[in-house]
């Protein structure tokens, strides 16, 4: 196999202290975000939830000639609209879907008549449609109500449906979302108990959720989007890191067959520096496409190509400093009362002379 590091030997175990810190550090730190946005009067929520969680309108827009959706999108941004998203349409060409997210203040404007959730309702839509509006006439006039857009000369655009997506189906999304991620862990744990050890299984379990609620830390503190893009990351996320923890876990298990008499700890640490070259170039390779999608993806793929970023960084590091120390440590525990079980205060001779048995000879016939 191609070594980048061929005679690399790092004491990583020696590390582990320090590097538990930086992670325990970064938790923290989204987690006091997270509570302290929640508790300030008037504040912004824990997470930076978008259309698809927090809920919004989506208007569908026909034109005549359709415009980039980065112009759109800075038209929108003009008019205080941040964070839309924008889809082209699958089977109209010249058709545009626009979601924005819920207008704050729209309950107090709600029409006479109207009551409850329905009047939120309807007063999202006509502010959503009412803004959409005014962003889209920089491309020109929207065409008469009662005219289609091909026989109003003068129009350039029209807004051909509006529709609101409200907060239940975000909840359910989110419900949705944590259940996938809590069976994948399950399927995960027990795989790995049942192919190495359930002290291995600990490690990667733990390891994968340390890399997702780092990731999580990171959305708190700077507030980017979260939406069905980032869940689709933080699942790959889970993939990724399980994958570079059962490499080396497997390099444990061949170490510790092939040389018993040495310690699991430089046992680890050599197993660990035996895969570096491979998590080098697999990781490496990884990182430098996320990183393309961060620089050069566009504000569509933003959520995605940050979550993926992060969690990249996060998946190689959790790997060494989280996952192998925590099995390890569960091995020596185990190994440690293991041993106290079998300890037989007696002389070596004692024991050596007990086990000898007597033989009994018997006659051979020629």
């Amino acid at each position: 196999m191609f070594q980048i590091l061929p005679n690399i030997n790092v004491d990583w175990m020696g590390w582990r202290k320090p590097l538990v810190a930086v992670s325990i550090i970064v938790l923290l730190a989204g987690l006091i975000s997270a509570l302290a946005r929640q508790a300030t009067p008037g504040g912004t929520d824990a997470f930076n939830l978008g259309v698809d969680f927090q809920g919004g309108t989506v208007i569908t827009a026909k034109f005549k000639e359709k415009p980039a959706a980065d112009e759109i999108r800075a038209a929108l941004n003009e008019i205080g609209i941040t964070e839309p998203i924008i889809q082209d349409s699958l089977d109209k060409q010249d058709e545009v879907l626009i979601k924005v997210p819920l207008i704050e203040g729209a309950e107090t404007e709600a029409a006479p008549g109207a009551e409850g959730s329905e009047a939120v309702s309807a007063t999202q839509v006509e502010l959503g449609r009412e803004n959409v509006k005014r962003a889209l006439d920089k491309f020109g006039k929207e065409a008469d109500p009662t005219l289609a857009l091909p026989d109003d000369p003068n129009a350039a655009y029209k807004i051909v449906g509006t529709d609101s997506v409200g907060p239940v189906a975000g909840a359910q999304l989110r419900t949705q979302a944590i259940q996938a991620t809590l069976l994948g862990m399950v399927g995960i744990l027990l795989f790995i108990a049942f192919r190495y050890d359930w002290t291995y299984a600990a490690g990667a379990v733990i390891a994968v959720f340390h890399d997702v609620l780092v990731t999580l830390a990171f959305f708190s503190v700077f507030q980017w989007e979260i939406s069905l893009t980032v869940l689709a990351a933080l699942l790959t996320l889970v993939g990724f890191s399980v994958n570079d923890s059962i490499v080396i876990f497997d390099r444990i298990r061949e170490n510790v067959t092939l040389r018993r008499d040495e310690p699991i700890y430089k046992l680890t640490n050599d197993s660990i520096n035996q895969t570096m070259s491979r998590t080098i170039v697999t990781n490496g390779l990884v990182f430098l496409a996320v990183l393309a999608l961060v620089l050069f993806g566009g504000e569509v793929l933003r959520g995605f190509s940050l979550a993926l970023f992060v969690g990249a960084i996060t998946g190689t590091y959790s790997t060494i400093a989280i996952a192998s120390p925590i099995a390890i440590w569960w091995q020596s525990k185990l190994g440690a009362g293991q041993m106290k079980e079998v300890t037989i205060d007696k002389p070596t001779e004692k024991l050596a002379s007990a086990s000898r048995r007597s033989v009994t000879r018997r006659p051979v016939t020629r």
